[in-house]
């Protein structure tokens, strides 16, 4: 009797410290699903940052209560910042805690007998392959309820990102569905967007990473039943296969995902080549994942540092190909469409743990869409599109364009004026007649384009401006296009002075050939660029009203022209500087000389200045380029017409005096209007009174 009584006292004294110690939390039957009253806790609240001046590098300080770890802070500019965090509550023991089992002793005391009852300590479980394998091996439930109601600090994301690394090594044997759909809902709750920010804090910066690839590893495993399933549907991570061979036609698989602060979804498509099904010996299967917000958490943790970051601007999509497959296409919707936004095709590459440029190749850009063509591999089977390095927008840049723009296009509207005023007292032979005819039109076709510049910049190539984009464009191409064509007519008078060629020639043809060249010649370039790249939109750029250069490199049909024409002119120049040590170059009219030398000095003064001006307007396509090469074509590209101007018109000798002269003429007029008795006519009256 005293053994039993003792035996009770015992069993009673156990079920209360066990229920005292289980009392804070609540169960519920249906969903197994359990929490704390309290809620989550809350990491960090007392714990933000270290406390008392910030002198030394760094300091550490302890996790809130219930939770293991250490959060550091680091001194930065006086402040202390959080730079890693271990903050967790989540451990193998915890993992596979049974809630209920307190319920059930005490259900079974009261009707097993005493001597039954085996009150030994279960034995512990140190490894997640065996408890799974013990408490679920089917589907692993039995671990989603403690990861979904953990707090996802980053010290939880560490540890679930090990957790699922872990199942995807030893337990990929034989993956099912139902498996797929537990692992999934444990990746989905440290994808969720308000656990992104933590991500930042974790010290192990290839955790990201290490989830992708774990997923895509676990997925490879995956064995499908039906034809077609939708096997996970998440928030933040869709999953979807099919069973394919040699006689499918072309497949696709369609995702459309929620993201935070947009109101629709953002979608993707997967797509695989009827040529590419054609490679399959026997039937098999492609597996295909979507995460919404992996794109960001792997930035967070990879590209942090980098001054110029390229942010992930659309899903990221993962495809598991059999071995003969490699080649798909990808379909997908950018995140942000703004015009600064331009999109590049790239794979992660699970081994170098970045993008990989190499993997992947723009196929098109439009609007808010990039089609990609891309290679899977076993170490590349996830893309995405990146956006550029920020277009530099300083406002120093702003400055000098708009400045540079604004006297540019007033100086070419004062070279008008001049040649306009000196017109009559300049065009003595037909040689000096077309000279100031192409630096009339050469200022003309200058001006059009600054202005079509100003137009463009207050445009996008979205559809609702997309056809007076290009309309823009074509305008801005065709009158570049002319001024250095016009510039090359330059060149060709010198050529033809130097033949003696113009006495024989009459104005009217002159005149002929100069249209044909400075506008026939651009025309046609223009019209041809704009008709064999506009019918895949192709002609403009997808976040700026100018020539494309990565889909379609419509840019070359305006850069080959231009540096052509400028090699053409400076070896005219060269030409011209060896045959002036000659006693004559050809002419006997001293006149036509005189005029040809001035030419020669135009031309090699302007020439090298245009040249050079979209020399670095090239080199700043090229993607990390220094701010500094900016800046010097801002300045080049914004001047031009004072270029023009100054170089063109007003240090021409002969320009200068007949404006003088112009200029004395109109002021001998002026007085003669104010006093008419100065007038000529009235002498002759005046000596006859």
């Amino acid at each position: 009797m005293k053994a039993q009584a003792s035996m009770i006292c015992c069993l009673v004294l156990f079920l209360a410290t066990e229920c005292s110690q289980n009392r804070s939390q609540t169960h519920t039957k249906d969903g197994h699903k359990y929490q704390r009253p309290e809620g989550k806790a809350k990491v960090g609240k007392t714990q933000e940052k270290c406390q008392g001046p910030c002198t030394a590098f760094y300091c550490v300080q302890s996790c809130a209560k219930h939770f293991q770890g250490e959060i550091r802070f680091t001194c930065n500019k006086k402040k202390w910042q959080k730079s890693t965090e271990t903050c967790t509550s989540l451990s193998v023991e915890t993992l596979f805690q049974d809630p209920n089992a307190v319920s059930r002793l005490s259900l079974a005391a009261a009707s097993i007998p005493l001597p039954s009852l085996n009150l030994r300590t279960p034995k512990p479980i140190n490894d997640v392959a065996q408890g799974i394998q013990k408490k679920c091996p089917f589907d692993y439930a039995c671990i989603v309820d403690a990861v979904k109601s953990s707090e996802t600090t980053s010290g939880n994301i560490a540890f679930i990102v090990e957790l699922l690394k872990n199942i995807s090594i030893d337990l990929s044997d034989n993956v099912t569905g139902e498996k797929m759909k537990s692992y999934s809902e444990v990746a989905n709750h440290i994808l969720d967007t308000a656990a992104i920010s933590n991500w930042s804090f974790i010290p192990n910066k290839n955790t990201s990473s290490d989830l992708l690839q774990s997923v895509n590893l676990f997925a490879r495993q995956l064995h499908l039943h039906n034809e077609s399933e939708n096997i996970v549907d998440e928030l933040f991570i869709q999953t979807k296969g099919i069973h394919i061979n040699h006689n499918t036609s072309e497949k696709s698989f369609n995702f459309s995902m929620k993201m935070k602060n947009m109101t629709g979804g953002i979608s993707g498509m997967i797509e695989i080549p009827k040529q590419e099904l054609w490679k399959l010996p026997n039937a098999s299967q492609v597996i295909s994942i979507a995460f919404p917000t992996l794109g960001i958490i792997l930035k967070e943790t990879h590209l942090q540092n980098v001054s110029l970051p390229r942010l992930v601007n659309g899903l990221v999509l993962s495809v598991v190909l059999p071995e003969s497959l490699k080649q798909i296409l990808l379909t997908f919707e950018k995140i942000n469409t703004s015009r600064n936004a331009r999109a590049q095709c790239v794979g992660w590459h699970s081994r170098k743990k970045r993008w990989d440029e190499n993997a992947c190749v723009k196929v098109l850009d439009i609007r808010n869409q990039v089609r990609c063509r891309c290679n899977a591999s076993n170490t590349v089977m996830s893309f995405s599109i990146l956006m550029s390095p920020k277009s530099i927008t300083d406002k120093v840049l702003e400055y000098i364009t708009c400045i540079g723009l604004s006297i540019s296009i007033l100086s070419l509207i004062l070279c008008l004026i001049v040649e306009a005023m000196v017109w009559s007292r300049v065009v003595v032979t037909e040689i000096s007649y077309m000279r100031h005819v192409c630096i009339v039109n050469i200022a003309v076709s200058l001006l059009i384009a600054n202005v079509c510049f100003i137009i463009a910049s207050n445009l996008n190539s979205k559809a609702q401006d997309y056809n007076l984009c290009v309309t823009v464009t074509f305008f801005s191409h065709f009158f570049y296009l002319s001024l250095f064509f016009w510039m090359l007519f330059k060149a060709l008078l010198i050529i033809y002075g130097i033949l003696v060629i113009f006495r024989r020639m009459m104005k009217p043809r002159m005149m002929a050939i100069g249209f044909a060249i400075g506008y026939g010649c651009p025309l046609v370039i223009a019209v041809t660029t704009v008709a064999i790249t506009e019918p895949g939109k192709g002609y403009v750029r997808p976040e700026a009203c100018w020539l494309n250069w990565d889909n379609s490199k419509a840019l070359l049909a305006f850069v080959i022209p231009a540096l052509g024409i400028v090699a053409v002119n400076l070896l005219v120049v060269l030409v011209v500087a060896v045959n002036t040590q000659r006693p004559s170059i050809g002419s006997s009219k001293s006149q036509d000389v005189a005029i040809i030398m001035r030419i020669s000095k135009n031309v090699a003064i302007l020439t090298p200045l245009l040249g050079l001006t979209w020399g670095f307007g090239i080199v700043t396509l090229i993607e990390g380029i220094p701010a500094i090469f900016h800046i010097i074509f801002a300045l080049l590209n914004a001047f031009q017409g004072f270029f023009i101007l100054l170089f063109g018109t007003i240090m021409d000798h002969k320009i200068r005096d007949a404006l003088k002269m112009s200029m004395t003429s109109l002021k001998g007029k002026s007085r003669t209007a104010e006093n008419p008795s100065l007038s000529p006519t009235n002498g002759p009256k005046l000596m006859n009174r």
